[in-house]
Order: C-alpha cells, then sequence, then structure tokens
C-alpha cells in the first residue's frame, strides 16, 4: 500500500517561510562529499598507482565482494557502465535477437536501448502515477495482450531510487515464467519489503555514474545475481567473450571496470547507508516546509504534488521529485535564482525519435507523457542543509503567490 504524505489545512495562497536566501542552490554538490573523503580517496588512489594494475584486478574483485554482500546477492560483476550492466544482465538471462522485453516508457533511455542491443525489442508500458514507476496491472494487459513478439523478460526501473511493486511484477514472472531483471541504477541501498535492491530478480543492473547515491569518478557499471552460470556468462561478455586470455567463446564487448574506480567505489560504499538516511530525512523536510507553505492543498488546484512512496519501499530519493503546475515556468523562474533543478525525464520513450520504429502515438501511454510535463526535481543531496531547502521552497511559494 501506499503512505500518503503530510498535507497542510487549505489556504488561501502559499505563505512566506522567511527563509535565509543564498546566491545559489545546486541540484548537486560533489565538493562537499569530496571534501569529507578526500583523504581517504586519494589514499585509494595511490594504491592502484602503486600497484600498476589498473584493468580489473584485486580492486575490483574487492569491490565486487563487498557489492554482493551489501546486496544479499552470491554474486556480482563490474563492468565499464550502467548501460553495460543492464546489457550484461538481459544477455545472462537469454534475451536474444527476435524476443521481446517488456519495461517502463518512462525511465532514461538506457533502459530501453540496452534491450535493443541485445537484438530484442522493447515494449514499453504505462506507469502508475502514484510512484511514476511500472504499473504492474498495465503490464500483465499487455502481457494478455500477446503479439507478434514473445515477452521473454520484464525489466522494471526503480525510478528516483524508490522500487517497482515487485509484489505485482514477481506474480506476473511466475504466471508468465519470465524472469525479472531489476534496473536498479538509482537505487543502490534501496530495498522492497526489506529484501535490498539487487536481489529481487534474477539479475540487477546498477550504476555508478558520477551523480549517482554510490558514484565513481567517472563511468561504472556492476550487475548482481545469486545464479552462478549467468555470472560466470557476465564475467565472459564482459572481457570480449573470454574467460582464458586469447581464448574467446563468443562475441562480447570491451566492458571491464578500471582499478581506479573500484577503488573510489570502496571507499564510498561504506558511507552510502548514511548518506542514504540523509537523502530520506532531506526529503521528509521538503515535504513538511510544501505542506507548511500551502502548496500542497489550497482551494482549487494545489500546484504542487508530491508522488508516494509504498510502505513496503526503503526509498533512497536518488533525486526528490515533484509533479508541478506550469512546470517550465517555475523552473524558469528558479534558474532565475541559481537554484538547480532538472527534469527526469521530459519525453517519455514511446515518444523518443529513435523508438519511433515501435510505432506509438502521443496519447498511447498518457500517465508516462502527463508526468514528463509535470515532473521536476529540487536540489537533493547528502550535504544539503535546512536553510538551502527552506530557501528553495520559499522561491516556489513565491513563483504561485
Amino acid at each position: 500500500m501506499l503512505e500518503s504524505r503530510p498535507v497542510a489545512q487549505p489556504s488561501p495562497k502559499p505563505r512566506t517561510l522567511r527563509a535565509r536566501k543564498f546566491d545559489a542552490v545546486p541540484l548537486l554538490d560533489l565538493q562537499r562529499q569530496y571534501r569529507q573523503i578526500r583523504d581517504e580517496v586519494l589514499a585509494a588512489i595511490e594504491r592502484v598507482c602503486s600497484s600498476q594494475q589498473f584493468i580489473l584486478g584485486a580492486e575490483v574483485e574487492a569491490l565486487e565482494r563487498e557489492i554482493a554482500a551489501f546486496t544479499g546477492t552470491t554474486e556480482a560483476i563490474a563492468c565499464a557502465s550502467g548501460s553495460d550492466a543492464l546489457w550484461l544482465a538481459l544477455s545472462a538471462a537469454g534475451v536474444h535477437a527476435g524476443d521481446a522485453v517488456l519495461t517502463t516508457a518512462f525511465s532514461f533511455v538506457a533502459s530501453a536501448s540496452a534491450i535493443v542491443r541485445t537484438g530484442a525489442r522493447p515494449v514499453l508500458v504505462d506507469v502508475d502515477p502514484r510512484t511514476l514507476n511500472l504499473d504492474p496491472t498495465q503490464a500483465a494487459v499487455r502481457l494478455r495482450e500477446g503479439g507478434s513478439y514473445k515477452v521473454q523478460a520484464l525489466l522494471p526501473v526503480h525510478l528516483y531510487g524508490q522500487c517497482a511493486d515487485m509484489d505485482g511484477l514477481q506474480r506476473l514472472a511466475e504466471e508468465f515464467h519470465i524472469p525479472l531483471i531489476e534496473d536498479a541504477a538509482q537505487a543502490i541501498g534501496a530495498a522492497w519489503r526489506k529484501r535490498p535492491a539487487g536481489s529481487l530478480g534474477l539479475t540487477a543492473a546498477f550504476s555508478f555514474y558520477p551523480t549517482k547515491n554510490l558514484s565513481a569518478y567517472g563511468d561504472a557499471g556492476l550487475v548482481t545475481t545469486s545464479n552462478a552460470e549467468f555470472a560466470e556468462r557476465m564475467r565472459s561478455l564482459r572481457n570480449h567473450g573470454s574467460l582464458r586470455r586469447y581464448y574467446h567463446e563468443e562475441i562480447g564487448a570491451n566492458s571491464r571496470m578500471d582499478a581506479l574506480q573500484a577503488a573510489i567505489l570502496r571507499v564510498k560504499l561504506p558511507h552510502v547507508e548514511k548518506w542514504n538516511q540523509q537523502r530520506r530525512e532531506h526529503a521528509d523536510h521538503y515535504n513538511r516546509l510544501l505542506a507548511e507553505a500551502g502548496l500542497l492543498s489550497r482551494q482549487g488546484a494545489a500546484p504542487v504534488r508530491l508522488l508516494e512512496t509504498s510502505s513496503h519501499a526503503r526509498h533512497v530519493f536518488h533525486q526528490y521529485v515533484i509533479r508541478a503546475e506550469r512546470r517550465d515556468e517555475l523552473r524558469k523562474f528558479l534558474t532565475g535564482r541559481k537554484i538547480g533543478t532538472e527534469i527526469y525525464y521530459p519525453l517519455p520513450l514511446h515518444l523518443q525519435p529513435c523508438f519511433a520504429y515501435l510505432g506509438h502515438r502521443e496519447g498511447d501511454l498518457p500517465e508516462s507523457e502527463r508526468a514528463a510535463r509535470e515532473v521536476i526535481a529540487l536540489p537533493m543531496f547528502p550535504e544539503l542543509t535546512r536553510d538551502e531547502q527552506q530557501w528553495v521552497v520559499e522561491s516556489i511559494a513565491e513563483f504561485y503567490s
């Protein structure tokens, strides 16, 4: 079930919060994090440089063991990016040319483009308007319709750091005898019914892009699984289809994680739970401030709506996203005050030019299209201050006053 967020009593207009003014509030400030862990990071980099082992090797193997333990799985396969992690996960699950994979229409392009890289066809389905995660009811309708392409896997995305409805999706996976693969790129440390993201499906793909909750200093990704056979296949695929040097069983890719990224990620991993808790606290504080400002409940339509969090989910708030009236005007106003925002995502996947061959038209997936018109991400990172949050919300209230 979904929890309602705190909502203030109706008020005629948003109230002024009298916040301290800031010259700028960034959407993300990695400098603040770096200052906390600088000595550890530099020591880790020196360790790699002294070893002169830069590709795979001991640092990557240690990270794989640590991430497997963190996610409650037995295997982790490090690779060059989150996009490659999705391709590896799908390939290991047996997805290939002529197949189809069902996924959400509201995500970053890699969720669907990884399916295309296997030779399969993305089947794009609408989202639950309360969470913007893949809607199991809509997925069930699409699966029962059948079609020319047989769906061979489900690929839900844990959007913004909240796990998709894994109860409903797991039931579908069992009913249709297809594997469930998690796109957990935004969800390191998240959980569903206390089970960690990364352990909820057959395989799961993570991204460590520099903006993620656990971030590298460049591109990096990883796949988790508890299937040793699949893990072995992915280790081969990431290294040109080879488990023995210069012997190639199949065509793979050059998708090896470098040791510098692994060493940096190993420094950061012990901090992730604390950083995620700080993000949750910031999200709760935003909710209170928006309610107190009268932005969530007014006579007539409220200018701001919150996404909901399932009572079964441990959200890690990779992004704090609201739905806003006159979203583009609001963003321009906030940009004028040097308050960082972003739109995740301005065009749903079924309307992207690269997927025109799927034959979708505007109006086909209305909830995804509506979300693309309304969502806006506000500043969110562990070191964000309460005063900065108050300034952000006061600025939003001033825009709607």
